[in-house]
């Protein structure tokens, strides 16, 4: 597909890479999948394309009725190729129009937005609708009171996004990227829709897998008042055949039978699905669909050594660091196939597992994890990430920090691939580690949690997380803990034409794909000697991909393998003690 879209007046630029995917963006339909797969309607209108968009300054009047000087490709973020700008702006003005479908009347019209960084302000019809302060959560506003009837509708959104000079939670971002800091993402970076509810309908869903029980726990969160009946029926299935069926109040935790359960796990991410419709009186007012996997997260004891277990057995995690950076959409893949092709290719490679590293994927990643079979370990975004020397850091919002930390917990604690919330890396921001330990637990007690991942270590949380490089290490015993090398290796091999640029860098380099393999493979085998000798759980190589002047990828920025994909797959393998 060309790169020109003359008729909606956006042109792609082009960075120093572009993925092959770029050329499959298609500007009128954007990343058109359903984006949130773990709570689906049937009825739904993606606002993704061409918006009109300016920057900003503060202090602007909403620019009602106002055409806007230039165009982006939304959900790109202002920084990427794919948005047609390629500028960092820290203010932002975009601006749309909607028509609401004919067959939504009766129904409360929500607007829906993946992901916007950082501070957002929406507009319908000149009207403020609402606010919102979170780089990486989904969030919403009912806009029923604001539409105009029948017609265009006008939606602005104003952002500001302060990257280096705000305290928030903003991963590997800066204005100035060097080293291992990269191109900030600001403003609307995941998909933004339209969908119509009942005023009654279902707003959210708690799920949770109970193995030992042989149920699963679902819990349909609704708007519905506590005057009304508001009856759910929740059922399971297995493909077209019912698992088990109930019935109950909405708001109120039920547990469904799943006996003989199948269980989830990499080698086997066999998914249930779930039908829920809620009624109100003798009207169904809302039906959604969702899915679970069948899994147990914990630890055990392994001949006196603590280690974390999937499904009740011990099973070596082994996986890359993955930023989730691309050189043409930066936080936003450009396709879903793109998207997938990450978690595929870290499963051709031999890893059971994946650090999702202090960055927050949108929700078809994790879908795209639960269904091909990758744990994962998601971190939190740093905030004050990897200052250079001088720069002047300003105070952690730890406000800012507790909410998003709550919220990305609440967000994807419904997904079976995740198995482990990194509250802090390598001690940016770190404080109050105990207590924020105690906080994810209670959020969430059927995952585990790691207090630093390299970080200040005070005993709290399931994991004593060490990093090494480049070879990898293994952290003293510990009786409370289970032990794991969070990261290691970061080896450089160069591959010309496919390089952000020539002055890239690595923990170690090698000069052939032959010398990556054997260097690979020997740490490797270190790696299998920590598990077999020393107690090992884990270990995460760095990393699946390069990233900007970061050469240390299995695979380039642009997504092509350095080495024989075969090669490292065995040497993982044996890594793990996984049956040949």
């Amino acid at each position: 597909m060309s790169t020109m879209a003359p008729a909606l007046g956006w042109t792609m630029k082009k960075s120093p890479l572009m993925t092959r995917w770029a050329a499959k963006v298609d500007p009128e339909h954007p990343l058109a999948e359903y984006p949130r797969p773990q709570l689906v309607r049937g009825s739904w209108l993606n606002l993704n394309g061409v918006w009109e968009y300016q920057s900003g300054a503060e202090g602007d009047a909403v620019p009602v009725g106002k055409k806007l000087s230039g165009e982006i490709l939304v959900p790109f973020p202002v920084e990427s190729a794919l948005s047609g700008v390629m500028e960092h702006h820290d203010r932002l003005w975009y601006r749309r129009s909607f028509e609401v479908p004919a067959n939504w009347a009766g129904q409360e019209v929500i607007l829906n937005f993946g992901a916007v960084d950082y501070q957002t302000e929406v507009f319908v019809n000149g009207k403020r609708v609402g606010a919102h302060e979170g780089g990486y959560d989904p969030f919403s506003f009912d806009v029923t009171p604001f539409l105009t009837p029948g017609g265009k509708q006008e939606l602005i959104v104003r952002v500001f996004d302060p990257t280096d000079d705000g305290g928030q939670p903003r991963g590997k971002q800066t204005i100035t990227p060097n080293g291992i800091m990269y191109t900030p993402t600001s403003g609307i970076w995941q998909t933004v829709w339209l969908e119509p509810v009942s005023k009654d309908g279902v707003n959210d869903l708690k799920i949770v897998p109970d193995v030992d029980a042989g149920v699963v726990r679902v819990t349909v969160m609704s708007s519905v008042s506590s005057t009304k009946e508001g009856l759910v029926t929740v059922t399971v299935k297995e493909g077209t055949k019912v698992v088990g069926s109930i019935k109950g109040r909405a708001n109120n935790e039920l547990a469904i039978s799943v006996l003989d359960a199948k269980l989830w796990s990499p080698d086997q991410p066999f998914l249930y699905d779930l039908e829920i419709s809620e009624v109100s009186g003798n009207t169904v007012v809302d039906t959604v669909k969702s899915y679970f996997g069948m899994r147990k997260i914990g630890i055990g004891e392994v001949g006196g050594v603590k280690k974390m277990m999937l499904n009740g057995k011990f099973v070596f995690q082994l996986g890359p660091l993955d930023q989730g950076f691309w050189p043409d959409g930066i936080y936003t893949a450009p396709t879903d196939e793109a998207l997938k092709y990450d978690i595929e290719m870290t499963k051709a490679l031999g890893f059971n597992m994946t650090r999702k590293h202090i960055k927050v994927e949108p929700a078809r990643w994790y879908y795209w994890a639960d269904k091909l079979g990758l744990l994962v370990w998601q971190d939190m975004p740093s905030a004050n990430s990897y200052p250079k020397k001088d720069q002047k850091v300003p105070p952690m919002d730890k406000v800012a920090y507790e909410r998003e930390l709550t919220r990305l917990v609440e967000h994807l604690r419904n997904a079976p691939s995740i198995i482990m919330w990194d509250n802090f890396n390598e001690s940016q921001g770190q404080y109050d580690s105990k207590r924020l330990v105690e906080l994810v637990k209670k959020l969430d007690p059927t995952r585990l949690v790691n207090e630093a991942s390299g970080g200040s270590y005070t005993g709290s949380g399931d994991v004593f997380d060490h990093h090494s490089y480049p070879a990898p290490g293994c952290p003293p015993p510990n009786k409370d803990q289970a032990l794991a090398c969070g990261e290691y290796g970061g080896i450089a091999f160069r591959l010309p034409s496919h390089m952000w640029t020539d002055t890239g860098f690595g923990y170690t380099e090698v000069k052939t794909p032959k010398d990556l393999e054997e260097l690979y493979t020997k740490f490797a085998k270190q790696v299998r000697g920590f598990r077999e000798e020393k107690g090992l759980s884990a270990a995460v190589y760095t990393e699946i991909t390069d990233v900007m002047i970061e050469l240390n990828g299995l695979l380039t920025y642009d997504r092509v393998p350095k080495m024989d994909v075969r090669k490292i797959a065995e040497a993982n393998k044996a890594a793990r003690g996984a049956a040949e």
